[in-house]
């Protein structure tokens, strides 16, 4: 019957039996699933309903909206994609969050949810319809963290509209919306007996932080909010929580790892961290209490987790901080009547909880990761290991631990510090393979037949071998690339070596550890790789396999080749140089061309100026001459010419003199122009020859380009013979 289908829809129980509550339940949604397909096999009918909802009358709006959900619930995709291109269907169903009737609004909640899932463009549409203003001044309303079911909803809302949509993001972080998530995190000196929806309404919050900086996002838009967070006090807030007494341990956890994404690769917010203290007596850094919880089997797994995932986001892209915590470990810094962070790691390194172990190690590597300077400042580590013993260097202490048969989980913790630790250090490979029993352990460990757990220990091992093979600068006789190449063919096979190494990639834990930074783990049996190391793996892998298959003479001639490059390197960098400097001498060429072309044209100006003024006394002379009757000058009666001509003898003088002074003026004037034209044409025989010598350096900067796209190629064909 057509009310049983509405109902099934709607989502109600037509019947009550227990017993049959799964198959009525799947029998429910089959129903509805079936009716929603006929129901918008004609678009209009979702058309109407949208027009319906803009009804005020509570009997038919409340109604719709039941309707709807059910309707999205069932068939999402294409009942989203009819309000879609429905005239301002969207807008019509945020009208609902407006609504003075609370479970109107609240309905309306649950349909926005199931109308924004997986739609990008919906989610667009919702944001620009000032979502974000309305559903934070309703979490506000209803008591923020301490409020009810109705905040869950905004903010499992909020997740819906920001969670990989990257326009919605900077929408929200240039709505200034970052600041009003500030007051969510507010907490007091009592924090016992959080009720079970403040808890999740918590989590929540802190999870809409971490879509705003996930590592995912592209890193200007997280640098950006991490800017944000940190102005507006967020930053400085969530520390307050981590450092608070009572917090429940699972908001304490995902806390732990909100500040990590907050900090992660900004300096600032890195420098804010380091300086916080927890409120002991004496106060002590955060860093070292979390790091205490890491190295403590008996605090949570997912919390040791969460603290390793701080610490390594505080020193990623962080050499401050690396040398910081490297600096702890040095002999010169240590204080005995302090607990330092390098103290933790190596407690931790040595204990007998192998997930301390692993998790140690992986910490200190990120220390070294990408840093020279820290590789080598740690060679000078020296531990006592026992009473009436001397010293021993980290380095030896870690592989010293590696052959006395420790589990799997702290080899492969160990065996990655290591690699870490010498990969790109040749000082370091020099270190470790001056001690002579390290090569016979990782030859005998990758030759023997073990079962599967061991396997990826021995590609591990069988890793280290290969860096100290590409990273060896053959200063020790005895272990000379080429002699660990040898041994490798003798004792182990090189497509035996090949084989064992290309495990580790194969390896199902690895390609978890790929996918993101953070250590995601079911159990801490499933802890053995770290997200950094298996780009390492990734990026040594294929360089490690060529440098062990080449032959010797293949590597001389690889050799000759990488000096040819350099050589070629060199050429260019000369050129570029060259190029340089020729760019410089034409911009300033180029300038005084155009100081040249504006002295001239002033010149051109003040000649036309004077040629003018010629041109006026010329006319001037011209009416003089006019004035004195040059026809009756013949006559020797000057008194009598003056008479005739209607002049007296003094006036007469006066004009002479004045003629004079006229031809001369205009014998200079002339003069003047004469000197002028002669510079003119100086400096335009200057400009053609400046062109000329344009011209010749184009040629030549085109010459060396050319010749330097020879030389390129020829490299390149060089190296293609040898790969």
């Amino acid at each position: 019957p057509q009310e049983e289908m509405v109902l099934a829809l709607a989502g109600h129980s037509v019947l009550d039996d227990p017993v049959n509550e799964e198959n009525q339940q799947k029998q429910e949604d089959d129903l509805g699933a079936q009716f929603t397909e006929k129901f918008i096999q004609e678009p209009d009918n979702i058309t109407l309903l949208l027009t319906l909802l803009e009804e005020f009358d509570f009997h038919v709006r409340w109604p719709g909206v039941k309707l709807l959900t059910a309707l999205l619930k069932s068939q999402c995709a294409p009942v989203q994609g009819i309000i879609l291109v429905s005239p301002m269907g969207v807008s019509r169903l945020m009208d609902l969050l407006a609504d003075s009737r609370e479970v109107i609004r609240n309905d309306g909640l649950l349909l926005l949810q199931q109308l924004t899932k997986g739609n990008t463009a919906i989610q667009k549409i919702v944001a620009f319809e000032n979502a974000f203003e309305r559903l934070l001044e309703i979490i506000t309303e209803e008591g923020s963290s301490d409020g009810g079911i109705v905040v869950e909803d905004c903010l499992l809302l909020l997740l819906n509209l920001l969670k990989n949509n990257s326009s919605n993001q900077n929408f929200f972080k240039e709505g200034s919306y970052i600041q009003k998530m500030k007051p969510w995190f507010e907490v007091g000196d009592d924090n016992s007996g959080w009720s079970a929806q403040k808890v999740t309404n918590l989590h929540l919050m802190l999870q809409l932080v971490r879509v705003m900086v996930s590592p995912v996002n592209s890193p200007g838009a997280t640098a950006s909010c991490q800017k944000a967070m940190f102005q507006c006090d967020l930053l400085q807030q969530l520390c307050t929580i981590l450092m608070a007494t009572g917090v429940p341990a699972d908001i304490l956890t995902e806390t732990i790892n909100t500040v990590s994404e907050v900090i992660r690769g900004s300096e600032v917010n890195q420098d804010y961290f380091a300086s916080v203290n927890a409120p002991s007596n004496p106060p002590r850094p955060a860093i070292v209490v979390l790091l205490m919880s890491m190295v403590n089997e008996r605090q949570p797994f997912v919390l040791r987790c969460a603290v390793l995932y701080c610490f390594q986001c505080f020193l990623y892209k962080n050499h401050k901080g690396q040398g910081e915590i490297v600096a702890t470990l040095l002999p010169s810094t240590i204080d005995a009547n302090s607990i330092s962070a390098g103290q933790l790691l190596c407690g931790g390194l040595f204990s007998a909880d192998s997930l301390s172990n692993w998790c140690a190690a992986v910490a200190l590597a990120h220390a070294l990761q990408d840093n020279l300077t820290q590789k080598e400042q740690l060679l000078r580590v020296q531990l006592a290991t026992s009473l009436g013993k001397p010293p021993v260097s980290l380095l030896q202490q870690c592989t010293n631990i590696l052959s006395q048969g420790s589990r799997v989980q702290t080899k492969v913790g160990l065996l990655m510090l290591l690699c870490t630790w010498i990969s790109n250090c040749p000082i370091a490979v020099m270190h470790f393979l001056h001690n002579q029993d390290n090569v016979p352990f990782l030859t005998g460990q990758i030759s023997e037949n073990l079962g599967e757990d061991e396997r990826l220990v021995q590609g591990l091992c069988a890793l280290l071998l290969g860096i100290c093979i590409y990273y060896n600068d053959n200063s020790l006789e005895n272990y000379t690339k080429e002699k660990l190449k040898q041994l490798i063919e003798k004792r182990i096979g090189k497509e035996n070596f090949v084989e064992k190494l290309a495990f580790i990639t194969k390896h199902e834990l690895y390609s978890r550890a790929a996918q993101k930074p953070q250590p995601a783990f079911s159990t801490p049996e499933h802890m053995l790789f770290d997200h950094e190391f298996t780009k390492l793996v990734k990026e040594l892998e294929g360089m490690i396999t060529k440098a062990v298959l080449r032959s010797s003479e293949e590597e001389k001639k690889e050799e000759e080749v990488k000096k040819t490059l350099e050589q070629h390197d060199s050429i260019v960098t000369q050129y570029k140089e060259l190029i340089r400097e020729q760019d410089s001498q034409i911009n300033e060429l180029k300038e005084q061309v155009a100081l040249l072309t504006s002295q001239n044209e002033k010149l051109q100006n003040t000649t036309t100026q004077q040629f003018s003024q010629i041109q006026q006394h010329k006319d001037q002379y011209n009416i003089l001459k006019l004035k004195l009757g040059k026809d009756n000058q013949q006559t020797g009666n000057q008194a009598e010419a003056a008479h005739v001509n209607g002049l007296q003898p003094e006036e007469l003088s006066q004009l002479r003199e004045q003629l004079e002074e006229l031809q001369r003026q205009n014998q200079l004037l002339q003069t003047q122009l004469t000197e002028k034209d002669s510079l003119i044409t100086i400096e335009n025989l200057f400009l053609l020859l400046f062109f000329i010598y344009l011209q010749s350096q184009t040629a030549e900067i085109t010459q060396l380009q050319s010749e330097r796209q020879e030389l390129l190629r020829g490299s390149e064909s060089t190296v293609s013979v040898f790969q």
